[in-house]
């Protein structure tokens, strides 16, 4: 926990790798300060069919996943944050977006809790 999955064109692995995207990813979400770092999980997920506005133009959406219990505010900056990254990384790239949902503590387990 938490959980950055980045879905994405597959096109855009010829300007970064992916070790690179996860990388810069967990180190922006490392900067936050919401998350110990050993727990930050980044992976990438390149699709090479895919619409955006029914055209095949390159993109990049994360998804976050994090424990509930930060503020709107929090979230909003680790997006922002992201996203500016991304943006720093595929300037050329217009649909460059970011959601973060909440696990709910109560639902949640793990192995460490059985």
């Amino acid at each position: 926990m938490p959980h950055f999955i980045i879905d994405c064109s597959q096109s855009i692995l010829t300007h970064h790798d992916e070790d690179t995207i996860n990388e810069q990813i967990h180190h922006t979400a490392n900067a936050s300060d919401l998350f110990a770092e050993h727990e930050i999980k980044v992976r990438v997920n390149p699709y090479n069919r895919y619409l955006v506005g029914n055209k095949q133009h390159e993109f990049i959406h994360v998804f976050g996943y994090i424990m509930e219990g930060r503020t709107t505010e929090q979230k909003a900056e680790l997006s922002k944050a992201i996203v500016t990254k991304l943006t720093q990384m595929f300037p050329h790239i217009d649909n460059i977006t970011m959601n973060v949902s909440d696990f709910e503590k109560a639902t949640y387990c793990n192995k460490s809790q059985l």
